[in-house]
């Protein structure tokens, strides 16, 4: 049996381990994808204390080195959570774990645009995966917050052109990056529209966006790549433990979620501001407190 079962392997899932392993617990982490969460696919990180700037990729493999090297161990694999009489059970598509506690640091995920033509090669939701595909190309990034503005300036780096659409007249990001992007004459910043309608038959050829007044225009393009937010994907734990209409899990700054001995961290909980510092912030609090919860009941 394990001390604590972290379910989650981006920031907030490898900061809670990392603090429960140093407060003396055994601790497994569970990742179904990829460790390091978004933050991996994430060009550059240019505001995580200390650092001037890394690669999203590199910051999480820092992340993940370091909680292995004070003994965490890890699989692959979504848990399911049971409770149980002496604790709680963690099942995976290829094990089962029994712990007297569980972090969730299970993220979120990107959300599509749900229009026609979405499903066509060449719409992405990462610039750093697939951006090296367009190099010296026309491409267009749809979204209004970090992740857009970020997107669109990596990618101006490696692409004739940048189209940004956004739906409102303003980024919500830092005013940094809202600077670059108007000094960077490779983005072609159209404010107030929406997508409709991605073109072409196997591969993007264009898309469709409609402005405020109704009229609709006509974009050529490779590469629709979609930056419009995230969701979270915590229905199989709602038996457990409350979650928000949006499917949040709802808890405050101390992590504690309605159930004993199941918290949560990072992107996946109620919070008004999804950052990597935030997570990390998360997963400190929630690895010491579950550490905390198994000492209480293990006297």
């Amino acid at each position: 049996m394990y001390d604590i079962v972290v379910i989650g392997g981006g920031p907030a899932g490898l900061t809670a381990a990392l603090y429960a392993a140093r407060a003396g617990k055994s601790v497994m982490i569970l990742e179904s994808n990829a460790f390091g969460g978004q933050i991996a696919n994430a060009p550059r990180v240019e505001n995580f204390p200390s650092v001037q700037e890394i690669a999203g990729a590199e910051l999480a493999n820092k992340m993940f080195e370091q909680a292995v090297s004070h003994g965490v161990e890890f699989d692959m694999g979504s848990g399911v959570i049971t409770k149980t009489d002496e604790g709680f059970t963690v099942t995976t598509e290829y094990g089962s774990y029994d712990c007297l506690a569980v972090v969730l640091a299970t993220g979120v995920s990107h959300k599509k645009l749900g229009v026609q033509g979405e499903d066509k090669h060449g719409v992405c939701y990462c610039a750093v995966c697939d951006g090296a595909f367009y190099k010296d190309k026309s491409v267009c990034v749809v979204g209004d917050g970090n992740s857009a503005a970020q997107y669109a300036l990596y990618l101006a780096e490696i692409c004739s052109e940048v189209q940004l659409l956004t739906m409102f007249n303003r980024l919500f990001c830092d005013k940094e990056l809202v600077d670059r992007i108007v000094a960077n004459n490779k983005i072609i910043w159209t404010k107030n529209v929406t997508v409709t309608e991605v073109l072409g038959e196997e591969k993007v050829e264009g898309v469709v966006y409609r402005d405020s007044d109704g009229a609709i225009t006509y974009a050529d393009t490779e590469a629709v790549f979609v930056a419009i937010g995230q969701e979270p994907h915590n229905e199989q734990f709602a038996e457990l433990i409350k979650l928000d209409e949006k499917g949040y899990v709802i808890a405050g700054e101390d992590c504690k979620t309605s159930c004993e001995g199941i918290f949560v961290a990072g992107d996946c909980r109620t919070k008004s501001m999804r950052q990597c510092a935030t997570a990390v912030s998360d997963g400190a609090i929630a690895g010491f407190s579950a550490a905390m919860y198994v000492d209480k009941i293990k006297k």
